[in-house]
């Protein structure tokens, strides 16, 4: 067992096959599977590829690990954090977030079932110490940057309209023949390109939800897609989980990164969508298990979202 295997037996992810560029670990639990292709491209430094199509996973445990600090790039899906004392926030497709062991992250989960992104894992003292001379010559100082980056007890956040993201995009279409060599050529030029980046311009203050409210707002959740006929108000579901209604429409779409409505109704065409292709019930009580009494209304409705009719979605797919 290598120091990595450590880590990533603490994340409660085994091992899964390796080879000698790269080791692939996976989790499972009741809510779906995910795998971590880890590559160490410098002594203390390494790159994850996180695939995860999963609701949460177990909390987080980082033991030994002064002086370490991450960077976050979710690609697609979305991923929530609790940070402290039930606080969380919440990384969309085109984030980026930069933590470190004094913003530890206790806990993880995936709102929208699936996460896709990069994570590059930094061990400051690690990687002074034998790599320092490269390092020097880029004029890179990683304690100086994971300062800058993370000055209190709260990760940094940016959206993907930076330098940054230019430079962590390319890392997601690699060849496989210089996949290790790409990447610690990327990972400089990503450490280089930090030093310019001004963390008061860029920085985002996101804000942070608490666990009384996320907990509503799953509820609630649960219970409109349990109940997908049925069409309710937002002041019936504030009344019903004891919360506002801007509290209930700011956390909502906080969680799950779009309005109720919206969410609904993709919802509900997804769910129509499936009932097309896997039953052969008649359109018009697929409208009714969606919450359509009007066939023409939800035919309609449909085609907006998915660009085609029930009856040619019906066609096409089977």
């Amino acid at each position: 067992m290598n120091g990595n295997d450590h880590f990533f037996m603490q994340q409660n992810m085994n091992l899964l096959c390796r080879d000698e560029s790269c080791s692939v670990y996976q989790m499972k639990n009741d809510t779906g599977d995910g795998t971590s292709t880890f590559y160490e491209v410098y002594p203390g430094i390494g790159v994850m590829y996180n695939d995860f199509h999963m609701d949460s996973c177990p909390s987080r445990k980082f033991e030994n690990s002064t002086h370490t600090f991450a960077i976050h790039h979710c690609r697609e899906g979305r991923i929530e954090w609790e940070v402290s004392n039930g606080a969380y926030l919440y990384l969309a497709s085109g984030d980026i977030m930069l933590d470190s062991s004094t913003t530890e992250n206790k806990y993880c989960s995936f709102p929208v079932s699936h996460y896709h992104g990069i994570t590059i894992t930094i061990s400051v003292p690690k990687a002074i110490a034998e790599i320092s001379e490269l390092l020097s010559m880029f004029s890179i100082d990683l304690e100086q940057l994971e300062q800058l980056f993370t000055p209190k007890n709260r990760p940094f956040i940016m959206h993907g309209d930076s330098v940054s993201d230019h430079v962590i995009s390319e890392l997601y279409h690699v060849p496989d023949s210089i996949r290790l060599e790409y990447l610690r050529v990327k990972v400089l030029e990503l450490l280089v390109t930090l030093k310019t980046i001004d963390p008061c311009a860029l920085g985002e203050e996101r804000p942070y939800f608490y666990k009384t409210q996320v907990e509503k707002v799953k509820a609630i959740r649960t219970f409109m897609t349990s109940n997908p006929e049925r069409h309710f108000t937002m002041e019936e579901l504030s009344a019903k989980y004891d919360i506002s209604v801007s509290a209930l429409k700011q956390c909502f779409k906080g969680v799950y990164g779009t309005a109720i409505y919206s969410y609904m109704r993709n919802y509900r065409m997804d769910l129509a969508a499936s009932l097309l292709t896997q039953t052969d019930e008649p359109i018009t009580v697929i409208a009714g298990k969606v919450g359509y009494t009007n066939t023409s209304k939800f035919s309609e409705a449909f085609k907006k979202v998915k660009g085609k009719t029930p009856l040619e979605y019906r066609k096409v797919k089977i």
